[in-house]
């Protein structure tokens, strides 16, 4: 039978909500305003109808009618009867917003102005930097929409920073977690599949010498023929090796701070149609040209080319890597101090001493069907703290890697307990305690706060309370 981490989830959450039964509606308050951050800017509507008050906090129309075209969006199902429970969740959430202020919270003009940068960056990026299609997409140009969204955007970082807040002083203790795993039914506790914890040490094949200096020379020479009037962006989709080719090279506007420091530290330096010098990153050799500049903001192309990775060279990793196999098995050194000195920083594992996490979950914790395949046949064998033989891989840009694996843990298939799960436990039930500490401090101030709600929203019995 297959079984999977889901039913550890469903039922620690289940058992949250039964030890908060009083006030479980405000869980699912909760629960919407953590979501609310997620959603996409595009769902903006312009309506200008006041339908509530929270202390000094007004509530728009827009601001229901865009949250329900967006959960709307995410599942046709829902119907108009969404919009009672998604109008206490935006009551809730002035609620803690109008605490922060008057809790003298602060939020920068900074802090405002990198949230929204970050986020129409990201939208801008999607549309390869293109402005005028962003315009023609929301109505309004970057600055525009900067404008629109910036009060909103001050009220959401006010909300969180009172959440933190609230929550930052919430622990939990080992007889918490003991009567959290308590309180779930023993014909309730879920089977988990075996699982394991893996770490790894992870190397790339070096280029060499000649090869480096063949990709040199080979740029050298197409700038020579740019110099003599060959089209850059021509040249670009004939010999750039990555998938700006297509589109000559373009890379489109790009912030400072998204891209490799090397790349940045010329193209920001460039005059308008200036091609730079070769130029080395971690991605290979570039020709960069600067095409625009609007303050902060460039608008580059480039012709990419990555030296050959020979046999050779990757035979001498390899080999590097098995030598250092050894030398942790003889316990001439330990693993910690191989990762540290040998591996690559650009592997995310480096920043976790090793530890691989998986993606799905956040945790170091893999379900062995869930491992790559790679990984799951180089430990098929292994005891607990062997290593495997050193194994090659791709990543995303399809660059090869060789990494030796290390499996920290194993567990077979079991029924959930404290003894093999009190990590994940212990996690489900400081989550369930925030949670419960939330929802007390909202039912408290739905007390001693003013609100009021239209009349339109008689048929929400949720709202009653404030028509």
């Amino acid at each position: 039978m297959n079984y999977s981490r889901k039913p550890l989830t469903e039922n620690l959450s289940n058992t949250i909500i039964k030890n908060m039964t009083q006030n479980k509606s405000i869980l699912l308050i909760i629960c919407m305003i953590l979501s609310l951050s997620t959603q996409s800017d595009a769902q903006r509507l312009v309506v200008d109808k006041i339908i509530g008050n929270v202390g000094g906090e007004i509530v728009l129309l827009s601001d229901v009618e865009e949250q329900y075209a967006y959960f709307k969006a995410n599942d046709p199902s829902i119907d108009e009867n969404a919009k009672c429970d998604i109008l206490e969740s935006i009551i809730a959430q002035k609620l803690i917003v109008n605490q922060a202020k008057v809790d003298s919270i602060d939020v920068t003009t900074a802090e405002v102005e990198q949230q929204l940068e970050a986020r129409l960056g990201t939208i801008l990026a999607q549309m390869n930097g293109d402005e005028e299609l962003f315009r023609e997409t929301y109505g309004a140009t970057v600055d525009e929409m900067k404008e629109r969204y910036r009060a909103d955007q001050r009220e959401q970082i006010l909300a969180e920073k009172m959440q933190r807040d609230l929550i930052f002083q919430v622990d939990i203790t080992p007889s918490e977690v003991k009567e959290f795993y308590e309180s779930i039914p023993k014909d309730s506790l879920p089977y988990l599949s075996a699982e394991v914890e893996v770490s790894e040490i992870v190397m790339k094949p070096r280029i060499n010498g000649e090869e480096l200096q063949k990709a040199y020379q080979q740029l050298i020479d197409i700038k020579k023929r740019i110099d003599d009037g060959e089209d850059f962006a021509e040249l670009a989709k004939k010999y750039s090796m990555d998938g700006s080719a297509v589109k000559g090279g373009d890379l489109g506007f790009s912030n400072r701070g998204t891209m490799v420091q090397e790349y940045e530290a010329v193209a920001y330096n460039l005059e308008k149609g200036e091609i730079s010098d070769v130029v080395e990153t971690e991605f290979g050799l570039h020709l960069i040209q600067l095409l625009q500049r609007r303050g902060n903001r460039i608008h580059t192309r480039h012709i990419l080319i990555r030296p050959d990775i020979t046999e050779n060279d990757k035979e001498i990793i390899r080999m590097e890597l098995d030598s250092i196999r050894q030398l942790i098995e003889l316990d001439s050194i330990s693993f910690e101090y191989a990762h540290s000195k040998h591996s690559e920083e650009s592997a995310q594992s480096y920043h976790y001493g090793g530890r691989i996490r998986n993606p799905q979950t956040g945790t170091t914790f893999f379900e062995t069907g869930a491992l790559p395949s790679d990984i799951y046949f180089a430990i098929e064998e292994l005891e607990v703290g062997q290593l495997s033989e050193p194994i090659m891989y791709r990543d995303l840009r399809g660059d090869e890697f060789y990494r030796i694996i290390r499996l920290d843990s194993s567990t077979r298939p079991h029924q959930v307990n404290l003894e093999q799960d009190y990590s994940k436990i212990q996690q489900f039930a400081k989550e369930g305690k925030k949670n419960e500490y939330l929802a007390k401090w909202i039912e408290e101030k739905y007390e001693t706060t003013l609100i009021k709600v239209n009349e339109a929203y008689k048929g929400c019995p949720n709202l009653e309370r404030w028509l």
